[in-house]
């Protein structure tokens, strides 16, 4: 295989030698000078994506071939994931790289299937095939004079990643004598996409001390990473480097930004970005009407999206989902409920299981258990898992044990029952002082092998990530961190803290049943060690990845009084707001 074809396999090209538009060398040019065939159709429709974007000026005399190019090369596909888009890519399949190699061999001029296939539901048997397709277009790369080539092995590196190989993905990286920019960004992008945003992080100092440069790419994957993990201090340096590099202006930096402040629990930054920005897009109402949302200020979010229709902004479905979620947070259901029919009635916008889920959650959390369950009745995603989950957690708040065995039942009639939808019901028992119920549950996640998701916080300070797990002893500030812990049970119990002393069921911690007071849930510990390594008067901010228990937002509410502490922990569901002894969600969530 030559060079052009090798690149043709790894970046997804769907005309491998039908090259009469613009030529083999050339549409080498366009990847050399872009990095890959993605980054091509980014910058060709650019207006399409979200998050990726190029501030690379293009001569008049190279358009043509541009847009020639994207007859080439095949669009990727796009998916949404937490309300973003992001593109994935596929490695090629067994038949598809025969048909490029007889097609190469014939000196074919036809159009060849494409071979880059979504990265959505592979089975393991697929997924092992084609991380040996990787491996072994890896070795004939190596075998054709190619294993040094920045371009090649950047490209190899994004075809690794989409297998999940992350082994692979940074010994080519390690191994490469050569790197440039642009596989440094394919590096930390990659990272993200595969979910190790602390990980594409530490790159960022990495790159500092290699000095190859930082460009829009860098800022807007770095954002992203920053935002995922909530470091907002690593996102404040990266904001001003960015105003340093003159980057500000690119409407797609700003939406990271504002994404990136809001997920770390700083709106009125993300505001500020919001207004300061010459450009605006519809992304960047809708990260600003989301970011509200989620943080349960329904009334905020409303306002900014009676302010875009006035900016004559055509929203769409994300725009609502940011309402409804707002809307559900702070509990305005007729508003809700307006803004519901108005998709369909004025804007012509068909809701999803999304939106539905929200209807769902905000009947629910108002107590309105009949309305809940009839949307899902008369809804058309009526045996959607995550509608009855949604109820099932609704039922939790409100102690409802009837209809709690009902969602129960229809999800294990779905066969999608879980650990931790025994866990809720489990919780439902609890409240309900039913201990046989309770144990029913117990027995039912150890018959049926079923195993609950790991409960994790963590807190930024200094730059640096700190991670803990429940009863957490691994950390080097352990002793510290306990001996803190208690100090902070005793300050709270002063200004009115009372643990829970009934039987608790955490949904990391279900084997254990305890009449204890405080469990060391790995939020506390991590507000433990905030508290230990900051100065008075600083605000924390903890990430979590389950929704917080009573005990723990209650102890929260205390810690912020008698520490005079601004706290702000975002959890699985929305964010919490603590200060003086009271929470933004007015204890509603």
């Amino acid at each position: 295989m030559d060079q052009f074809t090798d690149l043709c396999i790894l970046s997804g090209c769907d005309y491998c030698d039908s090259i009469k538009g613009i030529g083999g060398l050339t549409a080498l040019k366009l990847i050399r000078q872009h990095g890959s065939i993605e980054n091509i159709l980014e910058n060709i429709s650019k207006e399409r994506f979200y998050i990726v974007f190029s501030n690379a000026k293009i001569p008049n005399t190279r358009r043509l071939a541009i847009s020639r190019g994207s007859r080439l090369f095949k669009e990727p596909s796009v998916f949404i994931d937490d309300d973003q888009l992001e593109l994935k890519w596929s490695p090629p399949d067994e038949e598809a790289i025969e048909k490029i190699k007889a097609a190469k061999n014939k000196s074919s001029q036809g159009r060849l299937e494409s071979f880059f296939k979504p990265v959505a539901t592979a089975s393991v048997p697929a997924k092992r095939k084609a991380e040996s397709k990787c491996k072994e277009i890896h070795g004939s790369i190596i075998r054709s004079g190619y294993g040094l080539d920045v371009v090649v092995c950047t490209n190899l590196i994004r075809s690794y990643a989409a297998v999940g190989e992350l082994d692979s993905m940074r010994r080519v990286f390690d191994e490469m004598p050569e790197r440039d920019l642009v596989t440094w960004n394919s590096m930390v992008s990659c990272y993200s996409q595969m979910g190790f945003h602390y990980e594409a992080l530490k790159l960022f100092d990495e790159m500092k001390i290699m000095n190859v440069g930082f460009d829009g790419f860098s800022l807007v994957n770095f954002l992203s990473a920053c935002a995922h993990v909530g470091a907002l201090n690593i996102g404040v340096k990266l904001h001003e480097l960015g105003i340093e590099k003159g980057l500000l202006d690119n409407v797609y930096v700003g939406n990271a930004l504002i994404d990136m402040y809001a997920k770390c629990g700083s709106l009125d930054k993300a505001v500020n970005v919001f207004n300061e920005m010459k450009k605006r897009d519809i992304f960047s109402w809708n990260s600003i009407i989301v970011g509200y949302g989620v943080h349960g200020f329904g009334d905020e979010a409303i306002s900014f999206f009676k302010k875009m229709s006035i900016a004559g902004v055509k929203p769409d479905s994300v725009t609502f989902l940011g309402l409804l979620c707002g809307c559900s947070h702070q509990g305005l259901v007729n508003d809700a409920v307006e803004y519901f029919q108005l998709m369909g009635s004025k804007f012509g916008l068909k809701p999803n299981v999304k939106h539905y889920g929200c209807m769902v959650d905000l009947y629910g959390r108002a107590g309105k258990l009949n309305k809940a369950l009839e949307v899902i009745e008369n809804s058309e995603f009526f045996n959607s898992t995550i509608l009855w989950r949604t109820f099932l957690a609704s039922c939790k708040i409100h102690k409802d044990v009837n209809n709690g065995e009902k969602a129960m039942r229809k999800l294990n009639e779905l066969g999608t029952l879980n650990a931790g939808d025994c866990v809720l019901l489990a919780g439902i028992y609890t409240d309900a002082r039913d201990l046989h119920g309770v144990v029913k549950m117990r027995k039912l996640i150890k018959h049926e092998g079923l195993t609950t998701t790991q409960s994790w916080s963590w807190i930024e300070i200094d730059g640096q990530i700190h991670k803990f797990v429940v009863n957490d002893t691994s950390h080097y500030d352990s002793e510290k961190i306990y001996g803190k812990l208690e100090e902070m049970v005793h300050e709270a119990t002063i200004v009115g803290y009372v643990g829970n002393l009934m039987i608790v069921v955490s949904e990391s911690e279900f084997e254990r049943f305890q009449e204890k007071r405080g469990s060391c849930h790995s939020e506390k510990l991590a507000l433990a060690l905030g508290l230990l390594r900051t100065d008075e008067g600083t605000c924390l901010r903890i990430v979590k990845n389950l929704r917080v228990c009573k005990d723990c937002h209650s102890f929260t509410k205390f810690v912020s009084k008698a520490y005079d502490r601004e706290i702000i922990v975002r959890d699985r569901v929305r964010f919490h707001h603590f200060k003086n002894g009271l929470c933004s969600c007015k204890d509603y969530w």
